[in-house]
């Protein structure tokens, strides 16, 4: 049984035809083998240039050489054509179902072997001050994609969040409780904790917009009236009494911020998404202090006279970077340096990622060659994973003017349409109500994160709830549909006493152009886990899946597999669908979208 694919297969040939024919030994990693490009006949194509030299001939000559040995030698092969330098081989149904009965056998196809390698990958990163809204959706399941993808390719993966709980913008929530909230509690409203404590901060942003524009009214130019509003200094005044560890202020921090992450537990839960660790900003703000001093010690940081701390980075195309202000207290920089050299040095990282929106690009430019010049050599290992915003039809999401998608909100839309969906096609009318409600859930989270996860994570990007449920086109229902058509397919065959495996497949069983179609589509399955990889690009995998489904659906319209009276060819055909369907699973698995089995 061969499990070689089509390219390291021509290469391992044509280099024992090279050396039948030339004497010459080459190593299989120098020739070029490509698909053969859709106006020539062929399905692979071998680049004959580089093979000249050891032929000692022209082209043409030097291709019909290696192709009349080829199909001479190797029932593999069944034809063959040369263009110019370019030796087109079409393969045998020989090779195919060879090739594919190695693909049905494995059951952990696509998943490549450990590397050793152990990968950090930081995403999601909230603020307790607001619930998570639609950019946030997009980060987490990037994150959560990403990591799955890594650990496809055989890399152990960390997950961690890194929750920013302190700050001016949390004393702002809690300073308009104390003001406003009479004791309100997330049991009294009925609301999530995060919504609750995201009220008052937009409360908060209320009260201080009235102050200013009263201070405005009374002579007092714009600017200073946004510095001297009474409840900014409060806010202020709070900060400064939780970093002294007042206990009333602490004490109240530890509640607010315990009703948020409640209400983040429960967000993260729906959508199928959790953390290996999580870090609080509150325990590591003071990290890079040491490392300050150290570059302080080294000479590449300057103290002012007001005792701020900076780096001048203007030799190397930026500009000076403030990491301690003159009162002692961190910036978002010198905790990044921090936590990078803590997570480095306990989890010997062999590379560290950065789910972060492109907004961010100059910080992590920043720190990379800051932690370079602190002599850090894995300061290299550090990846940006730079993405683009989400914005919707109607344009940006504004947080403050309170015109963001709640990310609650719009699971809970996608669970209704998807319900008001799959109850028009009328087909659920076999199924209880639980398994309805699942499938309802499944199909719902399933559009939400492919239509996002689709799209490649530098580009910015258009949400439209309404085109992301859709049961056609480039879809995770479209996907979610056609695997359940393929298991009621399967379960039918079952039902008439027709059940195949990878032992059914042989070597002489004719194949249709559209089997051979999949047959190579399913091949390039372990190579698109490693393309989409390498690139961090999980939309690389929700666009081979479509494209996969898309092939089966034109496969299943033009072939009626239950009519099939060859029962060698029916099994055959019933094989191939199965695979299709567990490369869909695999596949939509490291998207973190599930399939049903009947819809």
């Amino acid at each position: 049984m061969m499990n070689i694919n089509p390219e390291k297969f021509i290469a391992e040939k044509a280099a024992e035809a090279v050396k039948s024919l030339y004497g010459a030994q080459m190593d299989e990693g120098l020739f070029q083998v490509q698909v053969t490009r859709k106006e020539f006949e062929g399905d692979y194509t071998l680049v004959v240039f580089p093979l000249l030299k050891v032929s000692r001939s022209n082209p043409e000559a030097t291709g019909n050489a290696i192709g009349e040995y080829l199909k001479g030698h190797f029932s593999e092969i069944a034809s063959y054509n040369v263009v110019k330098g370019f030796l087109n081989i079409s393969f045998s149904t020989v090779y195919w179902n060879e090739l594919f009965a190695g693909i049905a056998s494995a059951d952990d196809f696509g998943q490549h072997a450990p590397t050793g390698r152990t990968v950090m990958v930081e995403f999601s990163s909230p603020n307790t001050n607001k619930p998570l809204h639609l950019g946030h959706i997009r980060n987490n399941l990037l994150g959560w994609s990403v990591s799955r993808l890594l650990e496809a390719n055989g890399h152990k993966v960390l997950k961690v969040n890194l929750v920013n709980d302190r700050g001016i913008h949390i004393c702002k929530s809690m300073l308009a409780w104390l003001k406003t909230g009479n004791g309100e509690t997330p049991e009294s409203s009925g609301k999530k904790g995060d919504h609750l404590v995201g009220d008052y901060y937009v409360a908060f942003n209320n009260i201080y917009k009235d102050e200013v524009d009263r201070l405005v009214a009374g002579g007092m130019p714009k600017e200073d009236a946004e510095k001297e509003a009474p409840s900014l200094k409060e806010a202020q005044e709070m900060l400064r009494k939780w970093e002294q560890g007042d206990p009333q202020t602490v004490e109240l921090w530890k509640k607010m911020n315990g009703w948020v992450y409640a209400g983040f537990d429960k967000t993260y839960r729906d959508l199928g998404i959790s953390f290996d660790r999580t870090y609080y900003e509150s325990q590591t703000y003071l990290f890079g202090k040491a490392l300050v001093q150290k570059g302080l010690d080294m000479g590449i940081f300057e103290k002012e006279a007001d005792g701020s701390v900076w780096c001048d980075l203007t030799a190397d195309g930026l500009d000076r970077k403030l990491l301690l202000r003159g009162d002692g207290t961190s910036v978002y920089m010198t905790q990044d340096l921090g936590t990078a050299e803590q997570r480095f040095s306990e989890y010997s990282l062999d590379e560290h990622v950065y789910v972060v929106g492109n907004e961010q690009n100059y910080h992590f430019q920043v720190l990379k060659l800051i932690l370079k010049k602190l002599g850090f050599a894995w300061a290299d290992n550090i990846y940006h994973l730079s993405y683009g915003m989400v914005e919707l039809p109607e344009g940006k999401m504004k947080s403050r003017e309170g015109t963001v998608v709640d990310a609650d909100d719009l699971i809970e839309k996608m669970y209704s349409t998807a319900r008001e969906t799959s109850l028009e096609l009328g087909k659920l009318s076999d199924m209880d109500q639980d398994e309805q409600e699942r499938l309802f859930h499944m199909i719902g989270l399933g559009a939400l994160k492919y239509f996002i996860i689709k799209v490649d994570p530098k580009k910015t990007m258009l949400f439209d709830p309404k085109e992301s449920i859709d049961f056609n086109g480039n879809t995770g229902p479209f996907i979610q549909y056609t695997h359940a058509r393929i298991k009621s397919i399967l379960r039918k065959a079952a039902s008439s006493g027709v059940v195949a495996g990878a032992g059914d497949i042989a070597a002489d069983i004719p194949l249709s152009a559209k089997e051979i179609r999949i047959i190579k589509m399913l091949d390039q399955f372990p190579g698109k886990i490693s393309e989409a990889g390498a690139a961090y690009s999980p939309a690389v995998i929700a666009n081979y899946s479509y494209d996969l489904a898309k092939e089966f659906n034109q496969y299943y319209h033009d072939t009626p597999i239950l009519k099939e009276e060859d029962s060698r060819l029916l099994k055959y055909r019933l094989v191939l669908i199965g695979k299709v369907a567990q490369v869909l699973v695999k596949a939509m698995s490291v998207l973190g979208i599930e399939l049903p089995e009947r819809m």
